[in-house]
């Protein structure tokens, strides 16, 4: 049986925004709401290069990450075409205005990923 986690209300969330959620291990994941008052689920990170999903455009059913304008599905974290990947969904629901997250998966899905750091390569001394 699925353990929900309170995480915050719908109102918390800005219509066509997110808000982060940080967990103990691994990257954050943002809750989406939409215009239709959808609310989804995804790990704040874009496939193409690890930008935060969270500071993105919230379009439909779609997120466009900040740094390069990839568009993501809300509904299973898949990159529109041409441009292909995947980043991982977390299931959600809403109830009585609360929105709940699977406390199995907020554990466990995808705590080994790291976001990308950016900057000048570092020099490597050779002896």
């Amino acid at each position: 049986m699925t353990e929900w986690k309170p995480i915050c209300r719908v109102d918390d969330i800005p219509v066509l925004g997110s808000r982060r959620v940080a967990r103990p291990q691994g990257l954050d994941v943002a809750i989406f709401r939409n215009d239709s008052g959808g609310v989804f689920a995804l790990l704040d990170r874009c496939p193409h290069k690890g930008g935060p999903l969270s500071q993105g455009i919230v379009f439909g059913t779609h997120v466009a990450c900040p740094m390069h304008n990839w568009t993501i599905g809300l509904c299973d974290g898949q990159a529109a075409a041409p441009d292909e990947g995947c980043t991982p969904k977390f299931a959600v629901k809403v109830e009585d205005g609360v929105v709940l997250l699977d406390a199995q998966e907020l554990a466990t899905v995808a705590t080994d990923l790291t976001r990308p750091v950016a900057g000048p390569a570092r020099r490597v001394s050779v002896a």
